[in-house]
């Protein structure tokens, strides 16, 4: 594999290239994976990296990972936060470009939200301008962009800012806005993604989030009160149908299109139907049995708000720590929405929804297995 750094010379003039930022992430990964399997097409993969060490680290896992793709990728590094992120990619051969970089986490502060998630956004906009054979462009996004919106949620642009729980959603909302505002003449498409909790339909889960840091929480009974209403609906999916799913829209999904990559209402649990689901799973591991933990309450706002605040006033703890990583989130636990995704289903041939129910046992399953990874952690150090 190739690899330039920051604002190396330009990167190899490959004619039909993809370029995937974030593709050493979870998602990024995933997708690069899938168009590289799919396609015939050369393609640059561009990772966040800051140093030779980090460099060389991100370089050796990907070429491990990669590597029967060498012939066709190029690896780029850099950093959102640069005046030209992507100045090593030579615009004139790009014909796709797929922006998976992203800060992530629910408890992200604003200023980084608006650096990368804000920020790269409109530069990599910059980029595509310059690229005169463009001719698609997808920008990954959140169901969450539609704040704390209760009701309907459309498969259209969101004009209306709306109510966020936290500077993630509020910096995915401005992108979506900037790549409307800045990219009337880009062939874009939106792809809002549900919370991603397995790899697969096996429940196996290689990276974690605020899904899996929750549940564990309640195993271990650190949480005597969980935020939201236990018919408020959760959207989740796999990485596969995800990665799957915005590589065929990238391929067959019309431009100028926004798609939620989220099964329905109906094919989705609620809160308390997860609740369930988690708590009859971990009564069948003897530790929980013997721990005699107890099912936490359901709190309303009002009442998690003043437990939020009494916790934080005693400083540290672990009792802090796990308060404090629900509570960028809690607000949505709170929200019926109901996700609409007629036009995902429409483009999918062959589009197929996965038991919820058995999802989410599977998934429990393999976290209370592998105690949430350590054990594979052990593994590999052993």
């Amino acid at each position: 594999m190739s690899a330039q750094v920051g604002r190396a010379a330009k990167a190899a003039n490959a004619a039909d290239a993809a370029l995937i930022t974030g593709a050493d992430g979870y998602l990024g990964l995933r997708l690069a994976s899938r168009y590289l399997e799919t396609t015939a097409h050369p393609v640059f993969l561009w990772v966040r990296a800051n140093g030779e060490s980090e460099i060389r680290s991100k370089q050796e896992r990907l070429r491990t990972l990669l590597g029967r793709f060498r012939e066709r990728v190029h690896l780029l590094f850099g950093d959102l936060g640069d005046a030209e992120p992507f100045a090593a990619v030579d615009p004139a051969g790009v014909r796709t470009i797929l922006h998976a970089a992203a800060a992530t986490r629910f408890s992200i502060d604003q200023e980084t939200a608006d650096r990368v998630n804000l920020g790269g956004t409109r530069k990599l906009l910059d980029f595509a301008r310059r690229c005169p054979g463009l001719q698609r462009l997808g920008l990954l996004s959140t169901l969450y962009v539609s704040g704390l919106t209760p009701g309907r949620i459309e498969e259209k642009p969101i004009l209306e800012r709306p109510v966020f729980a936290n500077h993630y959603e509020r910096s995915k909302w401005e992108a979506e806005a900037a790549l409307l505002a800045e990219g009337d003449s880009l062939p874009w498409q939106i792809h809002r993604v549900a919370t991603v909790i397995a790899d697969d339909e096996s429940g196996a889960v290689t990276q974690q989030n605020a899904f899996h840091n929750t549940l564990k929480l309640l195993y271990h009974g650190l949480l005597s009160l969980i935020p939201g209403k236990m018919d408020t609906p959760v959207y989740l999916v796999t990485g596969k149908f995800a990665a799957d799913a915005v590589v065929t829209l990238m391929s067959d999904g019309e431009s100028r299109s926004v798609f939620h990559v989220a099964h329905s209402r109906p094919e989705s649990l609620t809160l308390g139907e997860l609740m369930d689901v988690a708590f009859d799973t971990f009564a069948l591991d003897d530790g929980f049995r013997n721990r005699r933990i107890l099912r936490p309450l359901f709190a309303d706002e009002e009442s998690f708000e003043l437990l939020v605040a009494g916790v934080r006033a005693f400083g540290g703890g672990v009792v802090n720590q796990a308060v404090a990583s629900v509570a960028p989130f809690a607000k949505q636990l709170f929200v019926c929405k109901e996700i609409e995704n007629r036009r995902l289903v429409a483009a999918l041939r062959g589009y197929r929804a996965p038991d919820a129910r058995e999802l989410a046992e599977r998934v429990c399953n393999h976290l209370v297995r592998t105690r949430w990874g350590k054990e594979a952690t052990l593994r590999a150090a052993g």
